[in-house]
């Protein structure tokens, strides 16, 4: 593949069985061929994308002394800010091009998973910051129930197999700032190429070249969305539950033209995660005598542990 195939949700949506299997075998065609699709039809709407692009904005103009206010040690990262260049990809010792805000999972008190998950955190300067935030993160999470449905019912399981775990799953909404460029970067990118841990990522603001994908033939291809799509792309969980049928491909944010280093960047990815608990065990039904079992046995909580030590976000 030399593009990223469109889908259109509302056709899995629809009433009509036929519309429903067209979206099936091409998101199907497409995760196992290039492991990306731009997707129409989603749960966000303008109003709710514009309000979210205005807040983050406001943040992330913020004084870096306010903005590293908000920057919790001892988790991870995984809840507030992280500073510039403090992460980077597996592999690599050069700290990415970025700052980052991460909003996580709402769950009530009594959850068994409230004491797992670290709180989010409000920002005072904002009054509307975590609430446009939390409706974003909502609306992106109903977006790939369905999305993960589909994938299902194409790796042959009960239609709802993944509600179960997503359900309360610890996923992270991730408002990226690429700043301006001020030096020559040296050997560091905006984002160097990587795979995403979870099971999918539904990606805003992939409007504007930078995000590159590589094909199976290890050819380097821009992933460019219309204004009224997300690129969702498969995560290396659910490459592993589904034994690399369904493809998690690296992908990377590359510089802009020198031209254009004054410029910032906005990317919103929102990576879906199942519960800790979730095993990601090799699915049966994809091990055959050409597809013998490729990857060991792991919980979803065990292998982000492992990840994030890699990527340096966790000690």
């Amino acid at each position: 593949m030399n593009s990223i195939p469109s889908v259109d949700l509302s056709d899995f949506l629809s009433d009509d069985e036929s519309r429903k299997e067209k979206f099936i075998a091409e998101i199907g065609h497409a995760y196992e061929n290039i492991g990306f699709v731009a997707l129409k039809g989603h749960f966000l709407d303008d109003t709710l994308v514009n309000d979210l692009y205005t807040e983050i904005k406001n943040f992330f103009d913020l004084p870096e002394n306010v903005k590293e206010s908000y920057e919790i040690p001892g988790i991870g990262g995984q809840r507030g800010y992280v500073s510039f260049g403090k992460e980077s990809a597996k592999g690599k010792k050069e700290g990415d091009l970025k700052e980052f805000w991460h909003f996580g999972q709402y769950v009530d008190a009594d959850s068994k998973y409230a004491k797992e998950y670290p709180d989010n955190v409000t920002v005072n300067e904002l009054p509307n910051f975590n609430k446009v935030g939390k409706q974003t993160y909502q609306m992106l999470e109903k977006t790939a129930k369905y999305v993960l449905r589909s994938l299902a019912l194409h790796l042959d399981l009960e239609e709802t197999y993944f509600d179960k775990y997503i359900k309360s799953g610890n996923s992270i909404l991730r408002p990226i700032h690429y700043p301006p460029i001020k030096t020559e970067p040296k050997g560091a990118e905006r984002a160097a190429a990587h795979g995403d841990i979870n099971l999918i990522t539904l990606l805003m603001g992939a409007q504007g070249k930078g995000l590159q994908v590589q094909n199976l033939a290890g050819d380097w291809i821009d992933a460019v969305a219309e204004p009224d799509e997300l690129m969702i792309n498969v995560g290396d969980m659910l490459s592993r539950h589904s034994n690399n049928k369904l493809k998690s491909t690296i992908h990377r944010v590359t510089n802009p033209p020198k031209e254009l280093w004054g410029t910032s960047r906005y990317s919103i990815p929102f990576f879906m995660h199942p519960i800790s608990d979730m095993k990601l065990d090799v699915l049966e039904n994809c091990i055959d005598e050409e597809h013998p079992k490729q990857f060991d046995d792991i919980s979803a909580g065990e292998f982000l542990d492992e990840r994030l030590r890699e990527l340096g976000l966790k000690k």
